[in-house]
């Protein structure tokens, strides 16, 4: 499966497909539910939720963008929450916000705004995440599987992330290639350019900030990849695994990488088992979150079954909609309800289509039950066993 060239896309319709990764929960708004503990709004200032103020910034938010509105209840929604973000930033000068604290919101704010202008030009082909040590020698074992792990993934369509450093990261562009590969660079005093493999590419982004940076590592990739690496690896290693255990991100394969007879992740496999399972930190279902691998092969074929036939997920209410290429037999769902009774607060688990309120992949079969909205690593399971079933 070619990855496709940004040049083929019409660069002012960088929406104009849906991609794989849907968010599990996106909030209905954008504004704080809960602003009590902030002080008081000063009585004489002119308030930007004010009538005429919401007037001026609607009339000039639906006057930009016109073109890529249609009437419909969901373009309503994308102007509402425009409006917030502006709401939001004209209250910042009354709040009395200091120049530091105003180049942060505004540069963060830019950052991320360019970051999805790139990767939505790349909506469809599925993205890999991977992380690991700018230190691993291009001679070393690791960075042999990394090159061997970016380059099976790409050879069946897959798009690789890295931070763009040497190390892990070079060999995680170096066997997908340049055409594969996006680049999410961090400013360090250290680190100033981006490897050779990617620099000056038009997917290498660079970022001032580790949360933003973060962000699209997270936000735009269908699976993550960690091979060996220091403290930054361990951060991103954890929040992966946080977000998803919390539900606060869709579920994706995690797949840990190192070389035949390496001890890296199985200190810290033991680490997780000993330190934290065994003191009751976290649960037993929630190492079914990651894998760990030392085939760099295996490990592109674990992060390619999990979409043997799991699509993607997203609540609707409280209801967790699983998205499906293709419906699963009768018994099997009766199956998967008596499996996974744990995860069901209430009714059974039932296959049906779209979600009056669901915008996307519309086509596509659904599982859905109401989630007790715990138990993250048991939900990681249940896409295991869809993916065992044969589809009707």
């Amino acid at each position: 499966m070619p990855v496709p060239d940004a040049s083929d896309r019409s660069r002012s319709e960088p929406h104009g497909s849906q991609p794989n990764r849907v968010e599990l929960n996106p909030p209905e708004s954008s504004q704080l539910r809960d602003e009590s503990a902030a002080p008081p709004e000063l009585p004489e200032q002119k308030r930007a939720d004010s009538e005429d103020v919401q007037r001026v910034i609607e009339d000039l938010v639906r006057g930009v963008g016109a073109a890529h509105l249609d009437g419909s209840e969901q373009s309503d929604f994308q102007v509402r929450l425009v409006k917030e973000l502006m709401t939001a930033g004209l209250k910042l000068l009354p709040d009395g916000r200091e120049t530091g604290e105003l180049k942060l919101i505004t540069a963060a704010v830019k950052e991320l705004r360019y970051a999805y202008r790139v990767f939505g030009q790349y909506p469809e082909p599925h993205k890999v995440t991977i992380f690991g040590s700018a230190r691993t020698h291009p001679d070393h074992p690791d960075y042999k599987s990394a090159v061997e792990f970016g380059k099976q993934m790409a050879e069946t369509g897959w798009m690789v992330i890295t931070g763009a450093g040497d190390g892990i990261m070079k060999a995680g562009h170096e066997g997908p290639g340049r055409q594969a590969s996006f680049g999410v660079a961090i400013r360090l005093p250290f680190e100033t350019t981006a490897n050779d493999v990617i620099a000056g590419d038009e997917k290498l982004i660079n970022f001032r900030y580790f949360f933003t940076r973060k962000l699209m590592f997270l936000s735009q990739a269908e699976a993550v990849a960690l091979f060996p690496g220091g403290f930054g690896t361990l951060d991103e290693a954890y929040e992966t695994l946080t977000l998803i255990q919390t539900g606060k991100a869709s579920m994706i394969p995690i797949v840990c990488v190192e070389h035949e007879g390496g001890t890296y992740w199985q200190h810290f496999d033991n680490f997780v088992r000993k330190s934290l399972l065994e003191q009751g930190m976290i649960s037993e279902d929630d190492l079914h979150l990651y894998k760990i691998f030392t085939d760099p092969r295996e490990a592109a074929e674990h992060i390619r079954r999990f979409y043997r036939n799991y699509h993607s997920s997203r609540y609707v209410r409280d209801d967790l909609v699983i998205r499906l290429h293709k419906g699963l037999r009768d018994d099997d769902v009766a199956e998967l309800a008596k499996e996974f009774k744990s995860l069901i607060a209430r009714g059974t688990i039932e296959q049906r289509g779209a979600y009056e309120v669901e915008d996307d992949h519309l086509e596509l079969p659904r599982l859905a039950f109401t989630h007790t909205r715990r138990d993250f690593g048991l939900v990681r399971a249940l896409i295991d066993r869809i993916n065992d079933f044969d589809p009707a």
